[in-house]
């Protein structure tokens, strides 16, 4: 009973030992299969290839290709790759997925920063200029010196948020210093009255026309005011008497 009972013990444990070690080895090669140990490639150069040619150019190296980012070149064609994230030459793993930039078909567009009225002349530069736009010369305009007042493209007045092409050249209109900006300045329009004349300048006072008066407004008026008082009437002489018969 004994005896059975310790061998049926023993091939257990030889079991168990058995199946820890083939699972060591699945794992073994498995993990070789999964990264493909000892497989390598090396990385072609498609900089300047045109995104197909790229592609099948991967796919027959086992690696995959996808777009990170765009550009806008006008000397290159659209579609044609910029940069790739895996230099050429370097030796990669098959299945690697390989980021590049392509160039796009016409020129980006971007919004424009909150510049106007609200920054100096060298930070206005700085701002536009980190976003990829082209500027030309300033225009100066009468306010504070390098004090930026305006932006315009192609004659058009551009506005903070305004999307504007990067290929597009910008100006800058910035203060030349020929007035302070504490200074108040009121613009006041000239108007017209109904006579034509002109509010602003000083008016002369008009005389008035001489009112004439009737008759009647004369007796009426001589009667509400007296000058002089009326003279009283004189008596009467009393009658005579009559004369006696004797």
């Amino acid at each position: 009973m004994k005896k059975s009972t310790g061998k049926h013990f023993l091939g257990n444990i030889l079991a168990m030992a058995l199946i820890i070690f083939l699972l060591a080895l699945g794992l073994k090669f498995g993990l070789e299969l999964y990264t493909r140990h000892g497989q390598s490639v090396e990385m072609p150069d498609i900089v300047h290839k045109s995104f197909e040619q790229a592609e099948a150019m991967l796919d027959s190296l086992d690696l995959n290709i996808e777009v990170s980012d765009t550009d806008f070149v006008k000397s290159l064609p659209p579609d044609c790759i910029l940069e790739q994230s895996i230099a050429a030459g370097d030796i990669i793993k098959p299945d690697r997925v390989v980021y590049v930039k392509i160039n796009a078909a016409h020129s980006p567009s971007r919004p424009i920063p909150d510049i106007v009225d609200n920054s100096s002349l060298r930070d206005a530069q700085n701002k536009l200029t980190s976003l990829g736009f082209k500027l030309g010369d300033p225009e100066y305009v009468p306010g504070e010196r390098d004090w930026v007042y305006g932006l315009k493209c192609r004659g058009r007045s551009l506005f903070e948020g305004d999307m504007v092409s990067t290929e597009d050249l910008l100006t800058i209109q910035v203060g030349d210093g020929r007035r302070n900006l504490s200074e108040e300045v009121t613009y006041t329009q000239p108007t017209l009255d109904d006579t034509g004349v002109d509010d602003d300048e000083p008016r002369r006072p008009r005389p008035r026309p001489k009112k004439t008066e009737t008759k009647e407004e004369k007796s009426g008026n001589a009667d509400a005011h007296p000058s002089t008082p009326a003279p009283a009437p004189s008596p009467s002489p009393a009658p005579a008497a009559p004369a006696s018969s004797n």
